[in-house]
């Protein structure tokens, strides 16, 4: 075909595309519904004019559309690598991890359901092979949710629900293009019928091969951007080479999942990227990737559409029943996931409650689109596959997924109305009308500023406040004859509002560099989890997630004994800087949350609610101050090389400001700007590397700093160091309990405890220990401690402690003193516990 006549097409299509959008919102209809719409009416007008005896003016353009080039390499080698790897960079995969498993149930059980279900329904209803019928399956496990979450984002859905939905949505396409690709390849070798066991037992050699391919084509593609991190269109062209190179290398040369290398070199990169790339340069990155995926995913809909009229022409009446069995099997298949699956899960506690309304909503919201038609043209394609075969695959796979589009999208707003899921709660409606109260008396203050200023006339002035005077007094009226909240409700509803907050304030520091990016996803990952927790729970969920902010994560401790057991310290030294930085932006987060909470706050929910979320931010920040502190007495010098970095970069933001207001203001020219701003660039470069954490140093200081080993030389210091195990406890878990077996002795390096025995309890705090009371004797009653912070401890095995015990004095009093607090013999305790 000339290539004017496909470049003019391809212009069309782009002109059909910008007109979609806006036509899908005045009809309120998914995007991807008038997508292919559109497209099967370009496609049978083509055939409708070719055929016709009407006119032949339209014959050579109805020509060039059914004749254009559309093959299924085309849509997977170019659309589907575009698709996959923005929606793996867009996603917050931090937060999906707290969601895995309900995302995996979704994604790859329902697919395999959903290919085994349709299977053994048609391979019962048809006589085509048990491997055909499993191979059509496959084509149409894969679902397209995004209606769905689009309409879930406009209603106000719980945004965990909206991430669940989008990680399946991304998952389930891999799933069930690995899946395709199984089957296929038993239907082209003549395997009627496949043994399922070995057929599934190739599916994670398929997975595994591609994952560790796309792993480690972005490891090469991250290391090359960062070379490239002066050169931001060098970074982003780097980028757009990866996904395809990825899905080529994998499919071609590894001859794995190509799928599933895209997903796992996008995932690789998203976890990555943020703290090896520029900030601005991963926003803009984000951008392009944005667009493409835009046109991606139009194009590869609208031209599937343009297929359909023809995978359709050889359709028989018999088809229909068979179309028939592919509907009622595949919404079977996912019904029973999610009111029979997915229930069982929030049982188990390992996902979140989805209500009834929701769970039909995603039933009914799980579309077909491009990727089933993508792949039921690839069979058509394959001279390989028998005829009758290929007729079947492109019927069935283009009549389910015309049902889904016309049927189910076209109702699925219609659906979600009368579920009820469009309207506002009670509490939402009451609190909507109390926004807008105060919305409307800060607005009037403002415009009364704004008429002084401006000197306008008196009378167009005094009408239009009579009139605005008059609506507010309305809204008023009606917000203080609301008796819907109560006072519960509006503590939760604050404490949302102030995660928000939270989390504005937190993309602010970012964008003004004050936090770095490395750090960013992280903690706007614990201003989620607040929301969130604070939605589900109120005021507990919300003290939760605050709490866990600032927890030792397993990662940590898993780090730790890496560094104890086995010398390796490097997964120590990082988490424990992570950490550092972690808190002291938190620190500087919430200094800025109380203004909010007196303005705002107070203006919306009242003097008590503010005056309790207050009391729940003062606590927040002695948590953080306590962990922060705990740090410092562990590490002091690398605290202090932490604070000369914020504050270096802090002048360099307020730097770069300045010159920006002196180019603004025409005091110096653009020559001279660039010029600062490049060296400018160079010194922040430099203020964006963190400093080098020397645990064994550190340790030596630590150990030095307790008052127990201050009559110790150097050498004895540097030796119990060496003996000493690091363990970390978070606040409320249990240290020692009263059953448990004697570890050691305990010292106590930051943090705090609590000792239980006999009915009394006894606090202790940085520089004591524990524990030598069950060491020494076998007589006394064991005691249960609990952290009550963020503690970190080092244990010392019970023959180390013993001979410690023996050489210093400073040890033995503090043994003695601890001993008669509990009413035990000192010298019976000092001479082996016998007597």
């Amino acid at each position: 075909m000339d290539i004017v006549v496909v470049s003019a097409i391809i212009a069309s299509l782009f002109l059909v595309i910008g007109a979609a959008e806006p036509l899908a919102a005045r009809l309120r209809l998914p995007f991807s519904v008038i997508l292919a719409l559109l497209g099967i009416l370009i496609g049978s007008g083509a055939i409708f004019f070719l055929r016709t005896d009407l006119t032949d003016a339209l014959n050579p353009v109805a020509e060039a559309i059914l004749g254009f080039p559309i093959r299924s390499n085309v849509f997977l080698y170019v659309f589907l690598p575009t698709l996959l790897f923005q929606a793996t960079l867009g996603m917050n995969l931090r937060r999906m991890i707290d969601d895995w498993v309900p995302i995996m149930v979704l994604a790859v059980v329902a697919v395999v359901v959903a290919t085994l279900s349709v299977g053994y329904a048609l391979s019962w209803a048809s006589a085509l092979p048990l491997a055909a019928c499993l191979l059509i399956g496959a084509i149409v496990s894969t679902t397209d949710p995004s209606a769905v979450v689009s309409i879930f984002r406009s209603i106000s859905a719980p945004r965990r629900l909206s991430r669940i939905i989008e990680g399946e949505s991304l998952l389930n396409d891999a799933a069930a293009i690995a899946l395709f690709g199984l089957f296929m390849g038993f239907v082209m070798l003549g395997v009627p019928d496949p043994e399922l066991g070995a057929a599934l037992r190739q599916f994670p050699l398929l997975i595994a091969g591609g994952a560790v391919t796309g792993w480690l084509a972005a490891r090469v593609t991250i290391w090359i951007m960062a070379l490239f991190r002066a050169h931001e269109l060098a970074m982003i062209s780097v980028c757009v080479a990866l996904p395809y190179l990825a899905y080529i290398g994998s499919e071609q040369i590894v001859g794995a999942s190509g799928v599933i290398a895209v997903v796992a070199a996008g995932l690789s990169l998203n976890l990555a990227g943020p703290g090896r790339l520029p900030p601005q340069a991963w926003t803009n990155l984000g951008e392009v990737w944005n667009l493409l995926a835009h046109w991606a995913g139009a194009l590869i809909f609208i031209l599937a559409a343009l297929l359909i009229p023809r995978l359709l022409e050889g359709v028989q009446v018999s088809d229909f029943i068979l179309i028939g069995v592919v509907i009622v099997a595949a919404l079977a298949a996912r019904a029973v996931v999610l009111f029979g699956l997915l229930p069982l899960l929030t049982l188990m506690r390992v996902s979140p409650q989805v209500e009834r309304p929701y769970r039909t909503a995603i039933l009914w919201g799980g579309l077909r689109g491009a990727v089933t038609l993508a792949l039921a043209l690839a069979v058509t394609e394959s001279l390989r596959v028998p005829g009758e075969v290929k007729r079947l695959v492109g019927i069935l796979a283009t009549g389910f997924t015309l049902f889904t589009l016309l049927a189910q999208g076209t109702t699925l707003r219609l659906v979600i109305g009368r579920l009820g899921l469009d309207r506002l709660s009670p509490i939402d409606e009451a609190m909507s009308r109390q926004v807008v109260a105060v919305a409307l008396q800060n607005v009037r203050e403002d415009v009364a500023r704004t008429t002084d200023a401006y000197a306008l006339t008196h009378e167009v002035v005094r009408s239009e406040a009579k009139a605005f005077g008059e609506r507010l007094e309305k809204v008023v009226r009606a917000t203080e004859d609301i008796d819907d909240i109560l006072d519960r409700d509006r503590i939760t509803l604050g404490l949302i509002a102030l995660a928000g907050f939270e989390r504005d304030t937190i993309l602010a520091r970012v964008r003004e560099r004050t936090i770095s990016a490395r750090m960013a996803e992280q903690i706007l990952l614990d201003a989620d989890r607040l929301i969130e927790g604070a939605r589900a729970g109120g005021r507990n969920g919300y003290q939760r997630a605050a709490r866990k902010s600032v927890a030792y994560g397993r990662g940590f401790r898993a780090a730790g004994l890496l560094h104890s057991r086995l010398g390796i310290s490097a997964p120590l030294v990082r988490l424990t800087a992570d950490r550092f930085e972690l808190l002291l932006s938190q620190r500087l987060t919430l200094r800025d949350l109380d203004a909010f909470i007196e303005g705002r706050i107070n203006r919306i929910h009242g003097r008590r609610v503010a005056d309790l979320l207050l009391e729940l931010l003062a606590r927040r920040i002695e948590i953080v101050e306590t962990a922060l502190d705990g740090l410092r007495l562990q590490y002091p010098g690398y605290a202090e090389e932490l604070e000369r970095r914020f504050i270096r970069r802090t002048a360099l933001r307020l730097e770069e400001r300045e010159y920006t207001a002196m180019r603004e203001d025409g005091l110096i020219g653009a020559e001279v700007y660039t010029t600062l701003l490049q060296d400018l660039g160079a010194r922040r470069a430099q203020a964006e590397d963190r400093p080098t954490l020397d645990i064994a140093l550190q340790r030596f200081e630590l150990v030095r700093q307790f008052p127990l080993f201050a009559d110790m030389d150097d050498k004895t210091v540097r030796q119990l160091g060496r003996a000493l195990k690091t363990q970390y406890a978070n606040a409320g878990s249990t240290v020692v309990s009263k059953d448990g077996t004697a570890k050691g002795v305990y010292f106590i390096a930051s943090g705090a405890v609590e000792l239980e025995s006999a009915g009394q309890t006894w606090r202790l705090g940085r520089g004591e220990m524990f524990g030598q009371i069950t060491i020494l004797t076998k007589n006394a009653r064991r005691a249960e401690v609990r952290a009550i912070a963020p503690t970190t401890l080092l244990v010392l095995d019970v023959a180390r402690f013993r001979s410690l015990l023996k050489r210093s004095v400073t040890v033995r009093e503090a043994v003695r003193t601890s001993a008669e607090q509990r009413g035990i013999n000192p010298d019976i305790l000092l001479s082996g516990g016998r007597g």
